[in-house]
């Protein structure tokens, strides 16, 4: 892999950037033909700096996700691997793409322009990050109304249909795929509707942030392309010639959950750590792989145990989505992740926190404002075995529950 020691100047002089508060050399990018003025630096990770654009022509604002791809091809293909993923998924929850562009920087490397909408509202992190400084918090019903959008997003990437091809053409894909398989579940529940909140999350209007300014064409929050029926876990799920395969999130966490202008509506974003999400792990080499890969792209404090010790012969699957839902969950409640929690009244670290899956929750004395029902239902999130762990429609059917009890 060759790297580009220009590519890496031209990276660092953005974060450079980003800590002088100067966003770009030039104020003015001219991209497919169009003139976006650029107005601030939203963030940055990796090669990547998202910064908030706007149309010349139009005035209309976008967050623009710039990624320079100083190692050749492979980064590029990677960078678009990522805006094809937000076109693979049509669901109110989750973030749409708005254009893509790959330009030629002026030392030869390749750069990756991904138009995402803008939310003004910013997103959860955001939220709990003003409870905590202002002393307020989520109402139980609201905080598990906005929860359920977020599973609806989830249960999205779970439940994704490839398109319709012969039967023998996807088995010999899957065969093909290094491991990765399709998989058939449940999804009887499709049919449920969200209910109306009065939910107003507390982010900055000028906060940073994505904002999704359609609305998918499937439903408020069925899976996309309508119901599924679902085999019996054995093969391949089909309904009218589609099969479930699903995808991974891999790093779902309050700063990956955007608030919509409603401020009731959350939006998943980031795909970069997205995959197929069963893969058997057949040897030490490939767990050592998806280990290291695990430790680049998945938040420390919201990354299920079976990612920080991959074992020879297991298979990652969806459910490490599940425990990331665990922990946002607890984080909207009580401020942060409950591991991070234990790292600090412990001084232990916050792998083995999470290995050991001991979760602690306010006492008595300390004035818990939730439930022993929410309180159970994080704990069945958080389970360290992925096998004994909830699946998306468990969960989905745990809060419809909760939001059912009379107040």
């Amino acid at each position: 892999m060759n790297i580009n020691p220009q590519a890496l100047l031209a990276t660092i002089t953005d974060a450079i950037g980003q800590l002088t508060g100067c966003c770009m050399p030039n104020p003015t990018l001219y991209i497919n033909r169009r003139s976006f003025k650029v107005i601030k630096l939203l963030g940055e990770g990796g090669f990547s700096f998202v910064y908030l654009v706007q149309d010349v022509a139009t005035g209309r604002l976008y967050a623009l996700k710039k990624i320079r791809c100083p190692f050749g091809s492979e980064g590029v293909q990677d960078a678009m691997k990522e805006a094809e993923m937000y076109r693979t998924f049509q669901h109110e929850n989750v973030i749409k793409v708005m254009d893509t562009c790959v330009v030629s920087d002026k030392d030869g490397s390749k750069i990756v322009y991904i138009f995402l909408p803008y939310y003004k509202r910013g997103n959860l992190l955001d939220a709990i990050s003003a409870n905590l400084l202002h002393h307020t918090h989520f109402s139980e019903p609201d905080m598990l109304r906005f929860f359920r959008g977020i599973c609806y997003g989830v249960r999205a990437l779970h439940c994704h249909r490839l398109p319709n091809v012969p039967i023998s053409s996807r088995e010999d894909d899957d065969a093909s795929n290094s491991g990765i398989e399709a998989w058939d579940s449940r999804d009887s529940r499709t049919s449920m509707r969200r209910q109306g909140s009065s939910l107003s999350f507390a982010g900055s209007e000028s906060g940073t942030g994505l904002t999704d300014m359609s609305r998918s064409a499937s439903g408020t929050n069925g899976v996309a392309g309508g119901a599924a029926t679902f085999g019996n876990g054995l093969g391949p799920a089909q309904d009218n010639d589609a099969v479930i395969v699903p995808f991974a999130h891999r790093d779902i966490k309050p700063g990956n959950v955007l608030i919509a202008d409603d401020g009731q509506t959350p939006v998943l974003m980031d795909f970069g750590s997205m995959a197929r999400a069963r893969v058997k792990i057949q040897t030490r080499q490939q767990a050592l792989f998806e280990q290291d890969l695990a430790a680049e792209k998945c938040s420390m404090p919201y990354r299920a145990p079976e990612l920080f010790d991959v074992k020879t012969g297991a298979t990652l699957d969806e459910k490490v989505d599940i425990w990331s839902l665990g922990c946002t969950l607890y984080a909207m409640a009580y401020g942060t992740s409950p591991f991070e929690t234990n790292q600090i009244n412990q001084g232990g670290s916050i792998a083995l926190a999470v290995l050991n899956g001991t979760v602690r929750f306010p006492t008595v004395d300390q004035a818990d404002r939730y439930s022993s029902e929410l309180r159970d239902l994080i704990k069945a999130m958080l389970v360290v075995d992925p096998a004994m762990r909830l699946d998306i429609h468990e969960v989905i059917e745990r809060v419809d529950l909760l939001l059912t009890r009379p107040l």
